[in-house]
């Protein structure tokens, strides 16, 4: 019977804990589900030139507020897998990267005429380490084109000229190379391949078959202007000192 009555108090003092336990719990917080949207994602990283194969793009979950009008869901594009096959890589994907449909070309001409903008021209002019910043102008880098020359004046002297022909231009490529490769330094070509309008192709070929061209490297932070040509003014004015004069160019 003492055995009974102690097996009793075991297992009510038992419960009792239990009760204790539950009672004394924090209350769980409340589980949020956040809302999400397959999104088409670069599943490697993808250089310009490169055509888009098997495995190169995959669905992933991308939160809702996240999600912009520009990326590829499979909501409204459930075939772009197989769509999107083959296209042309105009702009650098990194893995993980949503792909927007600008950044992909299905243009049969060649790399760069895929990875130009409609309007623009790509041109080339000759360049050298002195003429690109000590070879530090890179692909997709900003850059102002100066114009230098030497011409005579009346009494026989030469004359050195610079003048600022473009602003903000970007440097499609250093010789045949469209984008930067990590670990260079420096990159030093002869010939560097400017995106232009036709009316800035125009001015930058008649510019270097009158003198030389040199890029200057925009910071990272003046990027966003536009392009532009600039005017200049090339004015000359006779200067009188005392009894002389002196031909000056105003730019």
């Amino acid at each position: 019977m003492l055995r009974i009555i102690i097996l009793f108090v075991a297992i009510s003092a038992g419960g009792a804990c239990a009760w204790l336990l539950m009672a004394t719990k924090p209350p769980q917080p409340d589980v949020v589900k956040i809302r999400q949207t397959e999104v088409l994602v670069a599943s490697t990283d993808l250089s310009p030139g490169q055509l888009v194969g098997e495995g190169n793009l995959r669905w992933q979950a991308w939160p809702d507020e996240a999600v912009s009008g520009a990326y590829l869901s499979r909501s409204t594009r459930p075939d772009a897998l197989t769509s999107l096959k083959g296209m042309t890589v105009r702009s650098r994907l990194v893995a993980g990267e949503p792909v927007l449909e600008d950044k992909l070309s299905r243009s049969s001409f060649g790399i760069l005429a895929s990875m130009l903008p409609a309007g623009k021209r790509a041109v080339a002019i000759r360049i050298s380490a002195e003429s690109t910043a000590g070879g530090f102008i890179l692909p997709n880098d900003r850059v102002d084109v100066i114009q230098t020359k030497t011409q005579a004046v009346k009494n026989g002297d030469l004359e050195n000229l610079g003048k600022t022909l473009l602003t903000n231009i970007r440097v499609l490529a250093i010789d045949q190379k469209a984008e930067e490769k990590l670990g260079n330094a420096a990159l030093v070509g002869k010939t560097a391949t400017l995106e232009l309008d036709a009316e800035q192709a125009e001015l930058v070929a008649a510019a270097q078959a009158t003198g030389t061209l040199v890029l200057a490297l925009r910071s990272a932070t003046d990027s966003d202007d536009t392009p532009a040509i600039r005017r200049i003014n090339d004015t000359s004015i006779q200067v009188y000192l005392g009894e002389s004069a002196e031909k000056v160019r105003v730019h």
